[in-house]
């Protein structure tokens, strides 16, 4: 089966950094509710307002794409430093090497997507939408983040409306996951999804995360 569900950015849960130095507020982890040692995947935003190393995590590769702010410098393992700016592709890299952050000029905030390397890989590809466009979910976990803007979503027969922030969630769960109390608005349970229709005018992020 197929759980849909809707998370609203103002239910995202905010944390302290794993090294202290800032916040991230957390758009979806699983398993629901792990903790920063222990997820399998995970998807969240931080501002970084200080220049700094990153937190490691053992075991976790990572994605990261700029969605506010100048941009940032990023020396990942000793290599020379890369300018990430909005405009920049996402940046997939191992999330437990040494990686030091110098900002171009003021605060940026930064889109994570962090899975366990043993068992998930993942995809990041950012699409800025004017009027429509059509998506297959192509993996287990696919989610679609609406960083700006506005969007009308159709899939399956239903419709729903994300407003900035806002993310919509498509993940095949076993029945045993049924049962588990879930966050955000279950709006159907599907033996298979088909395509979603986007409509309106927004930036996303489409996040696909497969086993394996």
């Amino acid at each position: 089966m197929t759980r849909a569900a809707v998370l609203r950015a103002s239910n995202y849960r905010r944390m302290p950094w794993k090294n202290g130095g800032g916040e991230t507020v957390e758009v979806a982890v699983s398993p629901e509710g792990a903790a920063l040692s222990d997820f399998d995947w995970r998807v969240s935003m931080a501002t970084v307002a200080t220049d700094g190393p990153f937190s490691i995590f053992p075991g976790i590769d990572r994605t990261l794409s700029i969605i506010d702010g100048n941009g940032m410098q990023l020396a990942i393992d000793g290599d020379d430093p890369l300018l990430l700016t909005q405009d920049s592709a996402p940046l997939a890299f191992a999330a437990d090497v040494a990686v030091a952050a110098a900002l171009a000029e003021g605060p940026i905030t930064d889109l994570n997507v962090m899975t366990r390397r043993d068992g998930l890989r993942h995809r990041v590809e950012r699409v800025d939408i004017d009027s429509r466009a059509t998506f297959q979910p192509a993996a287990p976990t696919w989610l679609l983040l609406c960083h700006r803007g506005a969007l009308t979503v159709e899939w399956s027969g239903q419709s729903v409306d994300l407003g900035q922030g806002d993310t919509l969630l498509l993940e095949q769960v076993g029945d045993a996951e049924l049962l588990l109390e879930q966050p955000g608005d279950v709006e159907l349970l599907l033996e298979q999804p088909g395509d979603v229709e986007v409509s309106g005018r927004a930036r996303c992020f489409l996040i696909l995360i497969d086993p394996v």
